[in-house]
């Protein structure tokens, strides 16, 4: 094969290992990375190497098993903030915004953390400022608790096992039993809330936003003062918060048909 092929080829096996790892809802092996891509150990545990030792993936603590590393968490995130359709999602955020009143925002998990991948600011001049890309706390504001609500129990355990409960307010849940029950509530009602957990005087409500295999990817959440918005004046915004969670799923599936579809190649073949 000629050397730009070959390149091209290892190219493309790196990347079926990393489509691999991303897709499975837990770590995954060395053996179940390559049940997943049909590729020899050798081949799999050379381009499992390469990938850790660039960031790209990370090997959990018992040095067995491969999950997503931080560089590709946040490639991760930039590819949502600078894709094709963020002018759409953005103008799916305004409309809320222009119904609510006040401010709300669109974002995704990102390690052990919540990051802000678009936000619409209320008019008032009262509002709490936060960019696209910043990043806050998982167990005391209302997306966090529903990314962690919606993950399988096994990676919500894990997580949970190495995450500090600080407390940023006197409502802020840092018992891991109560916040459990929390959780629990959460994915019943696929609606989470933040009752001046994180910051004192502010409330928020989040709602669960599909990927196009129907899964949790994002969330959409509006927040407020508590002396403009009441909690109970939160929650009767859930409908129309699921009407934009509903048109954000949307830009998911037109952002997936414009790209090319992968061929399979059968260089991702197992070699006899």
């Amino acid at each position: 094969m000629p050397p730009a092929q070959d390149a091209a080829s290892a190219t493309l096996r790196a990347f079926a290992v990393i489509e691999s790892v991303v897709r499975a809802d837990r770590p995954m092996s060395l053996t179940e990375v390559m049940d997943a891509v049909d590729l020899p150990k050798p081949t799999v545990f050379r381009i499992l190497s390469l990938l850790g030792s660039s960031g790209l993936l990370a090997l959990e603590p018992d040095a067995k098993r491969y999950t997503v590393g931080p560089r590709l968490s946040r490639l991760g995130s930039e590819i949502l903030m600078n894709s094709s359709v963020r002018g759409s999602r953005h103008a799916i955020l305004q409309r809320l915004v222009d119904e609510i009143g006040e401010t709300c925002n669109f974002t995704m998990l990102d390690g052990s953390e919540v990051r802000y991948l678009d936000r619409v600011e209320t008019a008032s001049p009262l509002r709490v400022n936060l960019q696209p890309g910043s990043h806050v706390p998982l167990h005391c504001t209302a997306s966090g608790k529903l990314f962690l609500a919606m993950m399988s129990r096994a990676r919500r355990a894990k997580l949970l096992d190495n995450l500090q409960l600080l407390r940023y307010t006197e409502n802020t849940i840092t018992d891991r039993s109560s916040l459990e029950q929390e959780l629990a509530r959460i994915r019943r009602d696929r609606t989470s809330t933040d009752n001046e957990e994180y910051l004192t005087g502010l409330v928020c409500v989040a709602v669960p936003v599909l990927s196009q295999d129907g899964d949790p990817c994002a969330s959409v959440a509006v927040h407020a003062p508590i002396a403009r918005m009441t909690m109970a004046k939160a929650l009767a915004h859930v409908s129309v918060l699921r009407r934009a969670a509903l048109a954000l799923t949307q830009t998911f599936k037109a952002d997936n048909a414009a790209r090319p579809r992968r061929q399979k190649s059968a260089s991702t073949k197992r070699r006899k």
